[in-house]
């Protein structure tokens, strides 16, 4: 997602401090400190490496009905496709207009929601054929979604997400992401699983798990690693775009209580355990 960056390496975490004091006819009274924590490190095991598609600019994952979905972005190469995760290949797919730069998708009522990037549109199909069936107008950027069986989720790139009606894709709630230096940036691709909200960091190589009720980053995965612990030799030079071919795209497959972590145009897909 987004032009011309560079995947940043590395995590710097420090302890912010909260202080609040009152003073009652210009007398100091007893000052009271709250600690707030910071989030847990999220350790990982790679449990198996699947091949993916190099001409695929991930945007979006997600699992549904034990089948693997896929969303890309770049204006001319936008889609949402239905993959065999044993080959990496689209078993039926759709490609937007090509002046469209697609971005994240979700599974809702046997319905596709895909978000655009700056064209201010949402698009809705239908699961069974990939017609589509509705288009709603979106304000601003659109990044990533997924839902928590009630509300659809969407993130912009800020550290806000918004709580969506899927029927009418107002704004229900806004919820604020949060760690202990405050607002946490770049919230990107985005999965809800049992009242958490597991994100990618863009820029960075961060998984991060949510509270999806406070907002709080309660742990952080550092997938820097992936590649070694997969097994695989990871040379971004042989990217085809190594500037802009960052990690991108979680999905939960509730069957294997595993994971899927991919990025753009990456020539493998992780299957992983966060423990």
């Amino acid at each position: 997602m987004k032009k011309h960056v560079q995947l940043l390496r590395g995590l710097a975490i420090s302890i912010g401090l909260v202080f609040t004091a009152c003073n009652n006819n210009n007398k100091p009274k007893e000052q009271s400190v709250t600690a707030v924590t910071s989030p847990a490190f999220m350790e990982y095991t790679v449990v198996k490496v699947y091949p993916h598609d190099t001409s695929s600019y991930t945007e979006g994952l997600l699992v549904h009905n034990n089948e693997l979905f896929e969303s890309t972005g770049r204006e001319g190469f936008s889609k949402f496709a239905q993959v065999d995760l044993a080959t990496g290949k689209a078993i039926r797919e759709h490609y937007i207009d090509k002046s469209i730069f697609g971005e994240g998708i979700t599974i809702f009522d046997n319905k596709i929601y895909q978000l655009t990037y700056r064209s201010n549109k949402v698009f809705v199909y239908d699961l069974k054929d990939f017609k589509k069936i509705a288009e709603y107008p979106w304000p601003g950027e659109g990044w990533a979604l997924t839902h928590d069986g009630k509300s659809l989720i969407a993130s912009t790139g800020t550290s806000n997400l918004q709580f969506l009606d899927p029927n009418t894709l107002q704004v229900q709630k806004v919820l604020s992401v949060t760690d202990q230096n405050g607002p946490v940036n770049n919230i990107n691709e985005l999965e809800y699983v049992d009242g958490f909200i597991y994100s990618n960091q863009f820029l960075t190589n961060n998984i991060l798990k949510i509270n999806a009720e406070t907002g709080s980053v309660v742990a952080r995965a550092d997938l820097t690693d992936l590649f070694a612990q997969g097994g695989k030799v990871f040379n971004p030079a042989q990217l085809p775009d190594p500037n802009e071919d960052v990690l991108n795209g979680i999905a939960y497959d509730s069957a294997r209580g595993s994971f899927f972590v991919t990025g753009k145009q990456w020539p493998y897909l992780f299957e992983v355990k966060f423990r």
